[in-house]
């Protein structure tokens, strides 16, 4: 079935499951947000370096219609048996009761902080084919998805930049989440064919051509389910805040992603504990890869590219250690395979998944030699997905 087709049908399933759940009538409307996927560049954006992420072709979706109160009305078609979650435009504060609604509450009272007005509540229901706890920005893909809903049916003069930084104040503020803006603006700047290379400072992005021939990007995930505000994403951010103010009593830098690999080695030994010292030599040979992974792309070195991906692996694991091993095992045993190009863990880490380039005719091997080893070591099972790259954000109907 191809793209078109399976989409209508999918818009046509939520809108009756919408008239289900809220009744017939009104002008009903449907969004669609990209889910993401890094492909090099972890644990870079808030230390002012740069990353390489893909916008996919699975998402969030989003069915809403204007009500004429303030009240707010939201049914996740994925937590089904919460069933309806109510709140109100007038009392936009996080709340355990509120669930999974406080992403798209916190994107509404950022909005709000923005400037922006929303005069009316609103009837939601969301449904999205990303896995669940995957690593694939489940969460901004909402937030985004939520700010294209919010421009669309108040008329507001928001851009696709602003709405990104509009998700990412809200994570930080609303729900408590420290993350970089890397998630947002990789869904909100997504486009088929395409990574989008990002530098968060000095803040700049542009898309770079994502050429894979005839392999796939395959996303594994590990099923260890992590929760990223309780994981140590925090506590990594902090030894590096902490990294670079000792390396600014003798250097001139303003973030980690200042430093070429050959000027840190020049000024390590400033950085009084060793564990922090790994902590920013990641994010500086991170950053350093990446740049290099931007030039393999353009000059269609795919080899070159993947070696960066195994690279970026081995100091995510030693140095920056937020693998564990079940995403050692994944990509430890992606390694072994024939047809593989390059394997790293994406996303925080401590859980999650892991991004594979494969051959396509390697690919259901891959699959079965991967996933028998992961069961074997770890226990239980890990999901395979084979994604194309998507468009962003987009009003579907």
């Amino acid at each position: 079935m191809d793209t078109t087709k399976r989409e209508a049908e999918t818009v046509a399933r939520l809108e009756k499951n919408f008239s289900g759940k809220f009744g017939e009538g009104g002008d009903i409307r449907v969004y669609f947000a990209p889910g993401r996927v890094n492909l090099i560049g972890e644990h870079t954006d808030y230390n002012g370096g740069a990353s390489l992420p893909v916008a996919l072709d699975v998402g969030t979706y989003f069915v809403v219609r204007e009500r004429p109160d303030r009240t707010l009305r939201f049914f996740s078609e994925n937590f089904p048996d919460e069933g309806i979650i109510e709140g109100s435009l007038d009392d936009l504060t996080w709340s355990k009761e509120a669930s999974w609604t406080n992403y798209p509450k916190g994107v509404m009272w950022a909005f709000e902080k923005d400037g922006h007005g929303i005069p009316h509540g609103f009837d939601i229901l969301v449904w999205g084919n990303i896995p669940n706890g995957s690593g694939l920005s489940s969460s901004a893909s909402v937030e985004v998805g939520t700010g294209i809903m919010l421009k669309d049916m108040t008329g507001a003069d928001v851009d696709l930049e602003e709405i990104a930084r509009i998700g990412q104040y809200a994570e930080n503020n609303f729900n408590g989440v420290n993350c970089g803006i890397l998630d947002q603006m990789a869904i909100a700047m997504g486009a088929p064919g395409q990574a989008l290379y990002l530098r968060t400072a000095p803040f700049a992005y542009e898309h770079v051509p994502l050429d894979l021939g005839d392999a796939r990007i395959v996303v594994a995930s590990s099923n260890k389910k992590r929760g990223l505000g309780d994981s140590k994403y925090n506590e990594r951010r902090a030894e590096c805040e902490e990294a670079l103010g000792e390396l600014q009593q003798e250097t001139s830098i303003s973030s980690l992603g200042d430093l070429s690999n050959e000027e840190f080695a020049a000024h390590e030994q400033a950085i009084a504990s060793p564990v922090r010292r790994r902590r920013a030599r990641h994010a500086v040979s991170e950053n350093q890869r990446t740049l290099e992974a931007c030039s393999a792309l353009r000059d269609g070195d795919l080899g070159k590219f993947g070696e960066l991906m195994n690279a970026s692996h081995v100091s995510l694991r030693d140095d920056y250690e937020v693998t564990g091993p079940e995403l050692d095992t994944l990509v430890e045993s992606a390694w072994e395979q024939p047809g593989v190009i390059g394997a790293r863990m994406t996303g925080a880490g401590f859980g999650g998944c892991t991004v594979n380039i494969v051959r396509e005719q390697d690919i259901p091997a891959f699959i079965e030699n991967v996933g028998s080893k992961y069961l074997d070591t770890i226990g239980y099972a890990a999901d395979f997905f084979t994604v194309n790259t998507g468009e962003g954000p987009r009003r579907l109907k």
